[in-house]
């Protein structure tokens, strides 16, 4: 589908001018070439072509633009012709000749004539209408136009041939096209616009640019002129001499004589012409190969844990390995601080599906296993995707997951962090953790995962499974068959699905290669689940152990969205289809592993329909299951058809070479075979169902069956008799060289065509070729970006713009294509849904791209490169299709019906589509593939060697759509059909027939290799270089003994014969091979690395001229495995050999070199332009030299070798007295090339002088990169170096503040401190002014409230540690600022982004936004003086990683290099570098080109002798005291069996070697030393220091955790000045103390004499003049007595800390600081095992002796004393009913402890039988204990077991516990609710009971919180708490209790006793009577009884009772009175 349009001429112009057109369609336009110089007329007559994939609606627009074209200006538009396309869609084809209208709409002269056709989409590939633009022939009738105009080359970085049939040639439209691209040279405009901003250039003619860089469009078989161009030179170029942007791009890059760039990966894999596609380079996999991880977790403390008084332990789970914290008793908020480490050794997949579980387990002990509060589950995949990967003091939600109602079951904070090798953690700062608890900001959770998870059911739904392999032995079977007769399918399938640490089984389907299950496995997991991968394996049941029979993993975040407009998991029904070993069934399979789904699979195994859906729960429905078990439920069938309609699949493959054949298997014939799922597999793909079910097209049958030959009736025409071919036919290989052999695949090719049946979902597969491509062209063009700024091209950021208009253009294009097919009754929700997804993010990444292209400038170019990287990484995650369609593409090459190896290709790779963009990068095209060895055979070296190298072309498509599948191959053949197919037309070859051959010379220029790889024992290499190329290969000579081989040798390729079209070669000639190896005296040469090479091309009817002759030297870089191993700098050129002969050729010159014999060296065009160097060597000392051949190093000597010239140094006469050299400087002369990016490297060998004249090697070094040791002496402009300095250090100075004076040249610099960061303690000027002072005394009065309280420190308090946990937060508080900066800067950067994408509409907004910022900013600014007054802590400075990183290694003019000696290992694993070194050389190197500006050497003081090195010490032995500060150890790793360490530090230094182990620290992974040790040390002799931690064991040797390496010499000798830190203020008494023996003042005269600095001057007023900076400061410093003296040292002090500002000789000193150093471990490489917190002062023996070493000895903890009293309680809950009376009471006593001391607690006496929860006490609880102020606190001390050995430290926050109880006699006693008291942070208590209330617990935040460690006494009521059933918080009482805090020595003065007792006796609490119990006074309590309760009762009884008595009387009278009466007696 297409519209074509044909631009013929524009008449009735005006004037003379330049003339160029565009034409834009539904955004997407196209420029002509530019016409120069036309008058009236413009003939353009091009064609267009814009590719459509949704038809076009009658009323689009398609508009032209003719423009007069301005090389400077931007181009002014002539008129507008604008049509509806109505007509055209109509009748298909229209001429229009028309007028054009101006900007106002009115018509003008000029008229324009186009004709337009459109074809629109009918499903197949018909034929095209052949009336196509007549007049253009240029344009074949099924060529289709394809010009270099069209998109594909926007999308696809090469231009579709594949219209054209074979055999004819398309000669002319690709010389045309070529011809126009030479024309058309890009246009650059002003400094950065191209062809006008917005406009879409990179779609037109420029493909050149669309296919690589700017510079590098020339190497990559690049557009070349066409043939006939030479003929053209005289026409007018477009070229001006000065235009070099445009030079560049028509050179590619090749402005100097010799430009290169490393782009040798981008030689191969880019190319212009369409034939070919990129080589894979990259050999080994690199997946599957376990690696050392190591998982630490640290569980710091639980809170809100449900449950009433529980005894919570923690289980720490991995994967399978569990281990438990201690237990902590009866509280619901224990504190653990326990450190556990779980080291692994597998493959990254298998490591990062591991679940980390966290659960919290009541009251666990030995006897019972206890109940589970909750739990926690992520897994490690999710912690290494963190930043640093882990997650620092995080809260863990625990959920129960056998309960889904219940809310959440408590909090856990715990650290967790996965290392793997090579990853360091950067842990954040451990200090005291005063920061707010806030958990609900502090969830340990991803992020974008929302706090509230909810539970959701996964639902999978397993359907059917096709196409499984035989799984057990047919013996077996064949035994039962002919016992029985009956005949089963081998194979019991039942599916596994494994998530989030649960697995679910499906049934077992017995023996059937197509089970059908129809179940669904229902996972119930929190939502979204922190587990990214559910793993689905289709298993084979058996009675011994059931195997895989393939593995699949469904990334979640694939088949999701997250986004506000996203969607829930969701998946098919779709086809996953399963890869893993071969199919053959062995009872040992050597790869079961791929089945496991590690590593790449070999081959298909099955596909599964599955389903997956996911529904949230609504916990609140009472109908609702509530486990979390997995369950197996049936599911409905569903329709054959839901996943698409059965389409007939035609796959077409051509064998055009197979070269490079593994000798080992070169003895036997070989044939190849492809198969596509099943189809296609003749040995082992046969599992036939027995009982068939039939099905149209055969659906599930994956073997050509009589049923599919039947079934395939319905498209019986031409082809109804197809029978797949799927293996070449078998040859015996032909010898290349003693390596390799080759198939004689010369004129005929041999093919192969398979007919399969799958779901048409071919859309999936489009929409991520699109996106692929899109990816491809950005990956491209960044490299580009980056390779440009690597070797300093100019503008690289035009070349980024253009990257990032592809980017957006492509964008939008995808967003068109993609629309179109919404429709599709197959597709599935997440298709639908995906689509919409991907729509949007590439809208928007379109949007962005466009915004971004206009804010790239210089200056921006990196962080916006850093943006668009992340583009790319999403489009790459965007591309990848979670549903499945097609089944890879296996080509296995067989030998002997063995499969030997294999390459596996995506099939949407090679996936045909009418349209460009959809179609798979190498459909149609010839890949070159190298095969690779299956499974673990192809790690390590086995896998490096080429199995075989194939150029193979591919094609895979509908059936219908099959007539162009040749169109692609190379032309020049005839098809060789079967008898059966011969007259058919579109009947597939068996073999091509190539008719046409090119005759060419290769000539291979290999020049040299560096920083190869070391293969020898000695640590270096003999290398040698074999070139292949097609069936020829030759090697270049061996080199003994070197890494930088420089060969410079021409091997010539006579009579290679390329079959194929002369014009293709051309464009795309093969690749050619590279392969370094090392030659050894015996056995096989062994492998070294691997490159490919693209030769430049000269047909025989070009010149050999530039500017592409003669080729240029190019570096190629050479991988072995997945590692890099050095670089190639060579040039290829392929030239062909014409009628007339070799003697046609350029000729070559011969071998010049009588002593190489007959080798030709590089001929003198393309080797480098050499100019004289010279180069000064520094030689120090050498260091460390270990043993050779177990003799030691005694008289060693440095050889220096750079392009064949040297030197060497003095001889060491005794390595052991002194290893340094007695001649400093040495030099010599040397030609080098003038391109420093050629600079051969410098190798630095050391050889040890033996007796009789006999060396050995020691070790050597390759110096691989000169350019940091070149010396370019300053401009003869810039001589007056001060004058520049002058103005450059004045800008430096205004950056600090300063302002300049008017006159002189000096520079003020102020010194005001910086503004001080806002923290606990600040800094307050360098000298407060008396008036503040009285600011701060009126303050103090008129403060009042809180500020009174807190006091100022007291000097004498003050200590080290005040200073290192001030210094602490300030880090800390920088740490913050720098991330919020940062993150704030990225928030900015994406408003702009998103700002630019919406348009300028929000200027005005923006405008505003800072203002209001600005406001906020200002606010809290006045708060800081006021705040800040209290005293100001010095501080030093905490670096959180070493002292080296920081200053650069102190390599400022002393370098240290490693000698390495042995070879590098061969996994990569193993071998660290760490292992080979043998020892170091120190010393430096000063290369630059000779001769030097005289002026150097004038300078005063030069010595000639050292050259450029001058004011160098000398390097004699000196006496140093080295003085090492050990402050405390961090996160170290276990090393006894309970999870902790007992450390303890041991220090060497040459023969000085201290252990400490007397004072270890007992169970601490945390330990504070504290400790500092002096050393006297001699340099050079003993210059490293090793500071190691050691775990001390009672039995048995102590184990090294970790140690840290320092090299003292680098340091005393760096200029930075690392022997002694200068502090920030210079004092002479107190905590602060001067530490070193010099003062200021003397060091400040000492460096300026050193670096020949005038200064300093000191003058009155606080000023002092260094150079021309002048600096202020105060002058007088107090002593003890407080005496005021006058001094300088401040002021020399100021000059120090900002010594960096002064020119030429200024660089930053070290200052006063702790450096944090990771702690190693030589058996496990690269893991840390802990952090170590010290810092080394080094003092000159010569020098005064330095004062005492500070004492920095761990704070003590400070003894208090805690008197709680409880007076009363209110309200407590009623427990207890009475049991005469079943009245509410309750026995209440309470109980308390504090934090860490549960066995200390204490109880009050009871208060029985209170009726109101009303409790009187007046009880007194003492609590003794043990506080560290600074870190708040308290230190206990206990054994942890009645076993351990001795007592061990806890740190635990100062928290006091309260607890309301109910006693009971029998039973236990029943809890009511508790108060933790944070004792520095807790509410004030309420003044009366009433005002107590739940809000003091719940709402902190907002209450006034005070600390008893201010307050010192306390009262007040407190409220109880306990959970309801609810889980939420309900008030259980009351407390009144008065808290009163004393130290030790307060306490001696005034005891209290305990209880009511003495001293100081509280009176007893006045308790109603009811308190005592029955049996101790009965009467009363009846009395009680009766009174209150059932006085009323009584009384209603006794008057019923006389009631009844009085009747009862009566009754009795009655009778007797009545007779009386009635007698009258």
């Amino acid at each position: 589908m297409a519209l074509l349009l044909h631009l013929r001429t524009v008449s009735g112009l005006r004037g003379k001018a330049d003339r160029i057109a565009k034409a834009a369609f539904r955004g997407l336009s196209f420029y002509t070439r530019v016409l120069e110089n036309c008058e009236d007329e413009a003939k353009f007559d091009e064609t267009f072509r814009w590719p459509v994939a949704s038809n076009i609606d009658g009323n689009e627009i398609l508009e032209i633009q003719v423009f007069n074209y301005s090389k400077v200006f931007t181009n002014r538009l002539i008129g507008t012709f604008r049509m509806v396309l109505q007509k055209v869609v109509e009748e298909g084809q229209v001429e229009v000749t028309d007028t054009l209208i101006d900007d106002n709409n009115s018509a003008i002269q000029t008229s324009i004539s186009i004709e337009i056709r459109y074809q629109a989409l009918d499903g197949t590939v018909g034929t095209w209408n052949d009336k196509e633009f007549l007049e253009t022939p240029s344009v074949h009738s099924d060529g289709d136009g394809r010009y270099p105009l069209e998109t594909d080359s926007l999308l696809s970085g090469h231009q579709q041939g594949s219209d054209i049939s074979p055999g004819k040639s398309n000669q002319q439209s690709t010389e045309r096209s070529f011809r126009r691209m030479e024309e058309d040279e890009m246009y650059y405009h002003s400094e950065d616009e191209l062809l006008g901003e917005g406009d879409t250039l990179s779609q037109g003619s420029l493909n050149t640019r669309a296919g690589k860089g700017v510079f590098s469009a020339m190497k990559l078989g690049k557009a070349r002129p066409s043939k006939d161009d030479h003929r053209r030179q005289d026409e007018p170029a477009v070229l001006e001499a000065e235009d070099l942007d445009r030079k560049a791009l028509r050179q590619g890059g090749g402005l100097e004589p010799d430009t290169i760039s490393l782009a040798s990966v981008t030689a191969v894999t880019t190319n212009v012409s369409n034939k070919r596609s990129k080589p894979d380079i990259k050999m080994e996999p690199s997946a599957g190969r376990p690696m050392d991880y190591q998982v630490s977790i640290t569980i710091i403390e639980a809170r809100q844990l449900v449950g009433l008084n529980m005894d919570p332990v923690v289980c720490v789970e991995v994967g399978e390995e569990k281990k438990y914290t201690s237990m902590k008793e009866s509280t619901n908020c224990p504190y653990y601080n326990e450190y556990f480490v779980f080291d692994f050794h597998v493959s990254p997949d298998v490591m990062f599906d591991k679940i980390i579980k966290l659960s919290v387990i009541h009251s666990k002990n030995l006897l019972r296993s206890g109940t589970l509060v909750g739990s926690f589950k992520m897994d490690v995949g999710t912690v290494y995707t963190q930043p640093e990967h882990q997650f620092y003091h995080k809260w863990a939600i625990l959920s129960d997951p056998e309960d889904l109602t219940a809310g959440l079951k408590g909090y856990l904070k715990c650290d967790i962090a996965v290392v793997g090798k090579g990853d360091n953690i950067k842990t954040p700062h451990k200090a005291n953790e005063t920061d707010e608890d806030d958990i609900e900001g502090n969830l340990l959770l991803p992020d974008g995962v929302p706090p509230e998870r909810q539970w959701a059911r996964f639902y999978i739904k397993i359907y059917r499974a096709e196409g499984l392999p035989r799984m057990n032995t047919s013996i077996m079977a064949n035994v039962k068959k002919a016992l029985i007769g009956e005949n089963k399918d081998l194979v019991d399938p039942y599916v596994q699905v494994v998530f989030a640490g649960q697995k679910g089984k499906t049934s077992v389907q017995k023996s059937s290669y197509e089970p059908l299950w129809n179940e669904q496995i229902v996972f119930t997991e929190m939502f979204p689940p922190l587990c990214k991968r559910i793993k689905i394996q289709i298993r084979d049941s058996d009675k011994v152990n059931d195997v895989a029979i393939g593995t699949h993993f469904i990334d979640l975040r694939k088949i999701s969205n997250e986004g506000d407009k996203g969607f829930l998991p969701t998946f098919g029904p779709a086809w996953v289809n399963m890869y893993g070993s071969t199919r053959n069934y062995t009872l040992m399979d050597e790869h079961q592993e791929l089945n496991e789904g590690l590593g790449e699979g070999v081959s298909f195994r099955a596909r599964l329909l599955m389903s997956l859906a996911v529904e949230i729960l609504d916990t609140s429905n009472p109908e609702i299951n509530s486990s979390t078990e997995v369950q197996v439920e049936q599911a409905t069938s569903i329709a054959d058809n839901c996943t698409g309609k059965m389409e007939e699949f035609f796959l077409f493959g051509a064998f055009l070479e197979a070269t490079m054949i593994d000798r080992k298997i070169g003895d036997k014939p070989i044939n190849f075979e492809v198969t596509i799922g099943n189809y296609g597999n003749q040995i082992d793909g046969m599992t036939k169902p027995i009982r068939r079910r039939k099905k149209e097209g055969g659906d599930g049958d994956e073997e050509e069956s009589e049923l599919l030959h039947n079934s395939s009736e319905d498209e019986g025409d031409e082809d109804g008799e197809l029978v797949s071919v799927s293996s070449s036919p078998p040859m015996k290989p032909l010898v290349t060289d003693r390596n390799y052999f080759h198939l004689p695949y010369f004129e005929k090719k041999p093919c192969i065509y398979i007919k399969s049946w799958w779901q048409d979902q071919r859309r999936r597969l489009y929409n991520a070729n699109i996106m692929d491509k899109i990816a491809d062209k950005l990956e491209e063009g960044l490299n580009d970006v980056q390779e440009m700024i690597k070797t300093e091209k100019p503008h690289p950021e035009r070349r980024l713009r253009g990257v990032l208009e592809e980017l957006s253009s492509g964008c939008l294009r995808f967003v068109t294509l993609a629309d179109k097919d919404q429709h599709h009754s197959s597709r599935t929700r997440l298709d639908r849904e995906r689509l919409k997804s991907c729509m949007r993010e590439l809208e928007n990444m379109g949007q962005q791209a466009a915004t971004l292209r206009s804010q790239v400038k210089k200056n921006t170019m990196k962080d916006k490169l850093k943006l668009v990287q992340n583009f790319l990484q999403k489009l790459r995650f965007l591309a990848d299709e979670p549903q499945h369609t097609i089944p890879d593409i296996f080509i296995w090459m067989m030998s002997n019906n063995k499969r030997i190896a294999y390459a596996r290709i995506p099939s949407k790779d090679i996936l045909y589509s009418i349209v460009d963009e959809e179609m798979g990068k190498d459909c149609a095209k010839v890949k070159t593939i190298f095969l690779k060895l299956p499974g673990k055979r192809g790690f390590g070296p086995a896998g490096w060697t080429v199995q075989a190298k194939m150029e193979m072309y591919l094609w895979l498509g509908l059936n219908k759509q099959r007539k162009d599948f040749l169109g692609g191959l190379p032309c020049g053949f005839e098809e060789k059909k079967t008898a059966r197919g011969q007259n058919l037309p579109s009947f597939p070859p068996i073999s091509l027939l190539y008719t046409k051959k090119q005759v060419f010379q290769l000539r291979a220029h290999m020049y040299q290799a560096r920083s190869l790889f070391a293969a020898d024992s000695s640590g270096l290499s003999d290398p040698f270089a074999r070139v292949f190329f097609i069936s020829q290969s030759q090697c270049t000579e061996v080199l003994n003994e070197t890494l930088c081989p420089t060969w410079d040798q021409l091997l010539v390729f006579d009579n290679v014969e390329l079959y194929g079209e002369a014009h293709e070669m051309r464009d795309d000639p093969p690749i050619i091979v590279i392969e370094i190896y090392d030659q050894d005296t015996v056995g096989k040469a062994d492998f070294m690395g691997r490159t490919f090479a693209k030769p430049v091309v000269k047909m025989s009817d070009e010149q050999y001229c530039p500017p592409r002759f003669p080729p240029q030297l190019e570096y190629y870089q050479i991988y072995r495995g997945n590692s890099t191993a050095g670089d190639l700098l060579a040039a290829f050129e392929l030239l062909q050999i014409g009628p007339g002969g070799k003697s046609d050729l350029p000729p070559i010159d011969g071998p010049m070199d009588i002593d190489r014999g007959p080798i030709l060296p590089v001929p003198l065009g393309i080797r480098p332009v050499l100019s004289k160097y010279r180069v000064e060597i520094l030689f120090w000392g050498l260091r460390d030299l270990k043993r050779v051949n177990l003799a030691q190093v005694d008289r060693p000597r440095v050889d220096i070798e750079c392009a064949g010239r040297g030197v060497q140094s003095a001889l060491i006469q005794n390595y052991k007295k002194n290893p340094n050299f007695s001649t400093l400087v040495k030099w010599f002369e040397v030609d080098l090339p003038e391109n420093e990016l050629l600079h051969p490297p410098l190798n630095i060998r050391v050889v040890d002088c033996r007796a009789f004249g006999r060396y050995t090697l020691v070790g050597s070094h390759a110096v691989s990169s000169l350019r940091k040791f070149i010396y370019r002496p300053p401009d003869k402009k810039a001589q007056h170096w001060n004058m520049t300095a002058k103005h450059l250090n004045g800008y430096l100075a205004m950056a600090n503040g300063a302002h300049r004076s008017r006159l002189t040249g000096e520079i003020v610099v102020n010194m005001e401190p910086e503004v001080p960061i806002k923290k606990m303690e600040t800094m307050v000027k360098l000298e407060a002014s008396e008036e503040e002072k009285e600011k701060k005394k009126k303050k103090k009065k008129g403060g009042g409230g809180e500020e009174v309280e807190e006091e100022e420190p007291d000097e004498s308090m003050l200590d080290w540690w005040s200073k290192y946990f001030a210094s602490i937060e300030t880090m800390k508080e920088q740490l913050r600022q720098q991330e919020a900066a940062a993150a704030e800067a990225e928030e900015k950067e994406e408003m702009e982004i998103a700002e630019g994408s919406k348009g300028l509409v929000r200027n005005k907004e923006k405008s505003k936004i800072p203002k209001d910022d600005k406001k906020k900013k200002q606010q809290p600014a006045p708060e800081l003086p006021e705040k800040k007054n209290k005293q100001k802590i010095e501080e030093l400075k905490v670096f959180n990683k070493e002292l080296e990183t920081e200053f650069d290694n102190f390599e400022d003019w002393l370098h240290t290099f490693n000698l390495l000696r042995g070879k590098i290992g061969d996994n990569d694993d193993n071998a660290t570098e760490e292992e080979r070194i043998v020892g170091r050389f120190k010393g430096s190197i000063c290369v630059y080109k000779v001769p030097l500006p005289d002026d150097i050497a004038k300078e005063a003081g030069y010595e000639p002798s050292f050259g450029m090195f001058q004011g160098i010490p000398t390097n004699d032995p000196i006496n140093v005291l080295v003085r090492v500060y050990i402050v405390r150890a961090t996160d170290l790793h276990p090393a006894d069996i309970n999870g902790k360490a007992d450390p303890y530090i041991a220090i060497k230094l040459g023969k000085t070697d201290i252990k400490d182990k007397e004072n270890y620290i007992s169970k601490q992974l945390n330990p504070v030393f504290g400790k500092s040790f002096d050393i006297e040390a001699t340099f050079p002799m003993e210059s490293m220091l090793t500071v190691a931690v050691y775990d001390w064991d009672l039995v048995g040797t102590d184990d090294l955790i970790g140690e840290t390496k320092i090299d003292l010499e680098n340091r005393y000798y760096s200029k930075h000045r690392a022997t002694c830190g200068v502090s920030q203020t210079y004092s002479i008494h107190g905590y602060n103390t001067w530490r070193d023996p010099m003062k200021p003042s003397q060091i400040l005269s000492k460096l300026c004499k050193e670096g020949k600095v005038d200064g300093p001057h000191f003058g009155p007023g606080g000023r002092v003049k260094v150079a021309n900076r002048v600096f202020t400061g105060p002058t007088e410093i107090e002593d003890e007595n407080g005496q005021k003296k006058q001094t300088d040292e401040h002021l020399a002090l100021a000059v120090l800390r900002h010594w960096e500002d002064i020119p030429r000789a200024g660089c930053k000193l070290v200052p006063e600081h702790v450096e944090t150093r990771p702690l190693l471990n030589p058996d496990k490489p690269g893991i840390e095992q802990g952090r170590l917190e010290m810092w080394v002062d080094m003092f000159p023996m010569d020098m005064p002796a330095p004062g005492p070493a500070i004492d920095i000895s761990p704070r003590k903890p400070k003894k208090y004393e805690l008197r709680v009293i409880v007076w009363n309680t209110d309200e407590v809950i009623l427990e207890d009913d009475d049991y005469f009376t079943g009245e509410k009471s309750s026995d209440i006593f309470v109980r308390g402890w504090l934090k860490g001391q549960q066995e200390d607690k204490q109880d009050t006496d009871v208060h029985y039988h209170s009726l109101t929860g009303e409790g009187n006490f007046n009880w007194r609880y003492i609590f003794p204990f043990d506080y560290l102020m600074a870190e708040e606190k308290i230190v206990i001390s206990k054994k942890e077991s009645m076993f351990s050995w001795d007592e061990t430290e806890y740190k635990i926050p100062a928290r006091l516990t309260l607890q309301v109880w109910d006693a009971d006699h029998f039973s236990a006693d029943d809890f009511l609710g508790a108060i933790e008291l944070d004792l520095n942070r807790f509410p004030r208590g309420a003044k009366t009971s009433k005002q107590c209330s739940l809000e003091m617990v719940t709402n902190e935040a907002d209450l006034p919180m005070i600390s008893i460690f201010k307050q010192k006494r306390v009262k007040g009521w407190w409220p109880f708490v306990a959970r309801d059933e609810n889980d939420e918080l309900e008030i259980t009482g009351k407390v009144e209790a008065e808290l009163h805090l004393l130290t030790a020595e307060e306490a001696e003065k005034s005891p209290a006793g305990l209880a009511r007792n003495e001293p100081d006796p509280l009176e007893k609490p006045n308790r109603p009577d009811t308190s005592f119990i029955w049996f101790l006074n009965p009467l009363k309590s009846i009395k009680y009884l009766i009174c209150t309760r059932y006085k009323w009762l009584i009384i209603k009884i006794v008057l019923a009772l006389l009631l009844l008595f009085m009747v009862a009387l009566f009754l009795y009278s009655m009778p007797g009175y009545m007779v009386k009466k009635l007698l009258g007696a």
